[in-house]
């Protein structure tokens, strides 16, 4: 006797629909599964039996053969348990043979009591099951509020198994699951403020010029000068993410299990901060089947690389392409996977391994080797894609002491906003929402400057030995300086300014 259910399984950040079949035979009692199962899913063996037993429900005294397909793709996970379990129950009867499960799709792990427990990835299999067309979904609990926000499908969130087969054979009726859409215009972390950091005007300024176009900033100063502290607010002056960049975020951090129990969207911008000892593969993504890193992780949000001489070269040089092209592709045996990733990059360092060099606060202590050393951690290929560098001086008394409150980052974000606003409207009819993630045909159509802007421009090309890639940044900077001046023309003092924001390579590079 064969019968069959539904389930969806993951491959990278996307879902796939996997048909769970079912076969007895007439032989002594045995399961097996088959359809390359990872250790988790055969695994599932124990856990359905046992989740059936404490549920009361009797599996056929047969031979059971478990098919999962595709079985050419590898299962990871616990996600088809409940899947397999409802397909025994239809072959021993407990679900009626003639219940049409053709428009159903099951996701969740079974605990050995029977209950539904939650699992990762949620999103990005509800939407495949939708696409493979399955319009009844039965998910954990846990997990409804994050399947609920996709449209066209019934979510049925579900407690146990119990539950699940007295809504199949009609005892009870499980209420699909109200979609819940988180307010997006909320502030990031609203303790976290602009108006907390003294001083450090110009810096400030790089900031908002940073999140109007989306740049990426490095942040060059003493220990104390205030670093972390902007790196950390930048979320707060950042527009809030349109439902298309919150539903790609979030289908990250479900398959990432970083979603929140309860949670149905990522409703805020993320910020990440990875330590300097990870791996090349947690940045950027990996594993034996390909998992999203840090970069991925941060997608529509902020990367922010504290001290990133101390990062091992290997694994700041992998930022290269993904900062270039918006995405990563990592290879690996079990297949190819192209990860999202476009974030703002901050980085942030001390000028020196002491972190005093070109200080008036302490006087440096390191050899002119050790400085050159320092620096040279940091290649030119990544300093190129930075787009603004900006130094940070040590605070003195008079900043730290004044007591007048520094504008907010409410303030700050209602102009970054309309900068970004003027942009998404120009480069609308090409897809892209920030002047940062312009290319040279975009950079020709919109980034003309005026007579005395290109005169500024030619100087500092030839005395800054500029490449092709800092010309290119340079203007997509001013383009953003003219957007928050509300001017369409990038006039002289916009050029000057973004050529300002870019001269750091030649003081210590």
């Amino acid at each position: 006797m064969l019968t069959s259910a539904y389930s969806a399984g993951l491959f990278g950040i996307d879902g796939y629909v996997v048909t769970v079949e079912c076969n007895a035979y007439s032989e002594l009692p045995s399961f097996e599964i088959v359809g390359l199962p990872d250790a988790a899913v055969k695994e599932a063996k124990q856990r359905v039996q046992a989740a059936a037993l404490n549920s009361s429900y009797m599996l056929p005294a047969l031979a059971v053969t478990v098919n999962l397909a595709p079985a050419d793709v590898k299962k990871e996970g616990s996600a088809y348990d409940l899947a397999i379990l409802i397909s025994l129950l239809k072959l021993s009867g407990v679900v009626p043979v003639s219940t049409d499960l053709e428009s159903c799709c099951f996701i969740g792990e079974l605990s050995f009591s029977g209950a539904v427990r939650p699992v990762r990835g949620v999103l990005p299999m509800v939407m495949a099951a939708r696409d493979g067309g399955k319009r009844h979904i039965f998910v954990p609990e846990a997990n409804a509020a994050e399947a609920a926000v996709v449209e066209g499908v019934s979510v049925y969130g579900v407690a146990d198994v119990s539950q699940t087969v007295r809504h199949l054979t009609g005892e009870e009726t499980i209420a699909p699951h109200p979609a819940e859409i988180p307010d997006l215009s909320s502030l990031y972390a609203t303790n976290l403020d602009f108006a907390d950091v003294k001083g450090q005007e110009m810096a400030k300024r790089a900031m908002e010029i940073a999140a109007a176009g989306g740049h990426n900033i490095l942040l060059i100063g003493p220990p104390g000068s205030g670093k972390s502290m902007l790196a950390k607010r930048l979320p707060t002056i950042l527009p809030p993410m349109t439902f298309e960049e919150a539903l790609v975020t979030t289908k990250i951090h479900s398959v990432s299990g970083l979603l929140p129990e309860g949670r149905s969207l990522v409703s805020c911008r993320p910020f990440r901060s990875p330590h300097h000892t990870l791996s090349a593969p947690s940045l950027v993504g990996g594993g034996k089947v390909p998992t999203p890193g840090e970069i991925s992780i941060a997608n529509n949000g902020v990367l922010f690389l504290d001290e990133l001489p101390e990062f091992p070269k290997n694994v700041s040089e992998s930022l290269r392409q993904p900062l270039e092209d918006g995405k990563v592709t990592v290879t690996r045996t079990a297949g190819r996977v192209t990860f999202p990733s476009s974030f703002m990059l901050v980085a942030a360092m001390n000028p020196c391994k002491c972190g005093y060099f070109g200080s008036k606060a302490r006087p440096c202590t390191c050899k002119r080797e050790d400085i050159k050393r320092y620096l040279s951690k940091i290649s030119g290929p990544l300093l190129d894609r930075i787009d603004i560098q900006v130094e940070l001086p040590a605070l003195d008394y008079a900043d730290l002491s004044r007591k007048d409150v520094g504008e907010s980052s409410a303030a700050v974000r209602e102009r970054v906003i309309r900068a970004r606003e003027v942009a998404v409207k120009r480069l609308f009819e090409s897809g892209l929402t920030c002047n940062a993630m312009m290319q040279s045909s975009h950079i020709r159509e919109f980034c003309k400057t005026d007579s005395s802007g290109d005169a500024i421009l030619k100087r500092a090309f030839d005395s800054m030995g500029m490449s092709a890639r800092g010309y290119d940044r340079i203007l997509r900077v001013a383009r953003t300086i003219a957007d928050l001046d509300g001017s369409e023309a990038i006039g002289a003092r916009h050029v000057a300014e973004a050529v300002q924001l870019r001269s750091l390579d030649r003081k210590y590079w």
